[in-house]
């Protein structure tokens, strides 16, 4: 097991970190850093997501990893290893920051994730001088670093007293891109994104808003990038395609219970695929 030691000054990638409050002299990493600088994105939430917050943890990565923007996060529960393995089923690079030293990986049932990361060209890192284990302000130090490699930070699902809050706050004073996943204003996991949301963050409504900031060029050419649709949202496109915009008879047509319809649309909603009109009218983007 080889564990790199490297100075962020002398490293292309890692120079970044020049935004972030106590900035480590030195880090420690297994596996591969990029040698130059990549676009990159910090993906982070709850480590208990709900099936809305892993379907749009899960899409967001694939649909930036496809676009050769690196994936950071914290290797933790929930969010984290969601991000994580969708970038790497994608075939892109994701790097996870830890609140222990990288010879020892924690959460413990993360070890084979972790050694997928290296082994597909990613890496480990930290700022502990190995051995250090994981205590729990170590999280609350690393969430800096999380948000000070990347150059937008997206919370995707994370409660009113959520620590992934911290993650948000240190992007906030290194001045970059936040964007919080709008949800359900009755969903606890939902409202620290929502709080995040009123107090001036970003709603992110399609994985466009960032594409638009770090590859403009590409997604000037492209157009919209609308996420892969599952059969029901397949449905409620044909229909409005067909010129049904009323969402009362979409439902109606599609014989769907009122909470699945409502889901799936608030689902289509937030990555691109529609956009509402008011008064229950909705159309394609």
């Amino acid at each position: 097991m080889k564990i790199n030691r490297i100075f962020p000054d002398k490293h292309k990638y890692l120079q970044i970190t020049d935004c972030i409050a106590k900035k480590p002299k030195t880090l420690y990493y297994r596996g591969t850093l990029p040698e130059t600088r990549l676009p990159s994105v910090a993906i982070v939430g709850t480590r208990k997501p709900s099936a809305y917050g892993k379907e749009i943890a899960h899409r967001l990565s694939t649909e930036l990893a496809k676009e050769g923007i690196v994936i950071i996060s914290g290797l933790a529960l929930g969010i984290d290893g969601i991000a994580h393995r969708a970038c790497l089923q994608t075939g892109g690079k994701t790097i996870a920051v830890l609140g222990n030293s990288v010879d020892h990986i924690y959460p413990r049932n993360h070890l084979g994730l972790a050694e997928q990361i290296i082994e597909q060209g990613g890496a480990v890192l930290s700022e502990y001088e190995p051995p250090t284990e994981a205590r729990n302000y170590h999280f609350l130090e690393r969430n800096r670093i999380v948000s000070g490699l990347a150059d937008i930070v997206v919370i995707v699902e994370a409660a009113a007293r959520s620590g992934t809050l911290n993650t948000a706050s240190h992007a906030i004073e290194q001045g970059k891109h936040l964007f919080a996943v709008p949800g359900n204003i009755t969903s606890p996991l939902s409202s620290g994104c929502n709080a995040l949301i009123r107090q001036g963050a970003q709603p992110l409504l399609s994985p466009r808003d960032i594409l638009d900031i770090l590859l403009p060029q590409k997604t000037a050419r492209q157009g919209a990038l609308p996420l892969t649709s599952s059969p029901l949202e397949a449905k409620i496109i044909t229909l409005i395609e067909q010129g049904i915009r009323d969402g009362d008879e979409i439902q109606q047509q599609l014989g769907v219970s009122a909470q699945e319809f409502s889901q799936t649309l608030t689902l289509m909603e937030i990555t691109g695929i529609i956009r509402g009109l008011g008064a229950n009218q909705w159309t394609l983007n």
